[in-house]
């Protein structure tokens, strides 16, 4: 389990997507306290587990369906990768919680600036869209987000300076792809809903009427 915020920003080394062994190296700055292998690692979004570390790089496993379902198969040496260790008892959860794993993926509309923020519409697959709550949590690339405006099959959302420098979703640019994770607790709630998964999006109309709130 993860916070959404993100700790280092690393560097692909390379990419191996290949059926049987696949495997993404990485190099970044040095923790504060040793990794160790079968640790679990947010990268830009995704949970994977270090198979190995050296010096400034980390061998992570990957499986065939995580490149599918993620950015992570199209990424290229040199490409900035957002790094988060997992959650531990004690942390702060100054975040929302994040599982690290991915939805689907969401495709970069515009990009533009709001004052000293930067504002991010991101277009994604009608099947997510349930999964979306207005004003809601939500990660992009690993990054903790709140959605400042949603439609169908679009939303938005402001970067704050800080964020904007500290991650890569400085380096997004339009017609790029996005790794989305939506709020497990809307995820739980839904299930609960009439309709189930399958049911409409939640709103606070919705969540009222089915007795969460008043």
């Amino acid at each position: 389990m993860f916070t959404g915020l993100i700790q280092k920003v690393g560097r692909v080394v390379s990419v191996n997507a290949g059926a049987e062994e696949g495997r993404i190296v990485i190099r970044a700055d040095s923790w504060d306290t040793p990794l160790t292998m079968g640790e679990s690692v947010s990268v830009s979004g995704a949970c994977l587990t270090l198979a190995s570390a050296s010096g400034d790089r980390m061998t992570f496993d990957a499986l065939q369906e995580t490149f599918e379902r993620t950015n992570l198969g199209r990424k290229k040496a040199g490409d900035r990768v957002n790094l988060e260790r997992a959650l531990r008892a004690g942390d702060a959860l100054g975040g929302h919680i994040v599982t690290g794993h991915v939805d689907g993926l969401g495709t970069v509309r515009t990009r533009r600036r709001a004052g000293r923020d930067w504002v991010l519409e991101i277009a994604f697959d009608r099947a997510l869209q349930g999964g979306f709550v207005p004003k809601g949590s939500v990660a992009c690339d690993g990054v903790s987000l709140t959605i400042a405006d949603l439609a169908d099959q679009v939303f938005s959302v402001h970067v704050i300076p800080h964020t904007w420098e500290q991650t890569t979703l400085s380096d997004l640019a339009a017609g790029d792809s996005v790794n989305i994770e939506t709020d497990i607790l809307g995820k739980y709630v839904r299930r609960l809903l009439p309709g189930g998964a399958e049911g409409p999006m939640v709103t606070l109309d919705s969540l009222r009427r089915a007795g969460f709130i008043s």
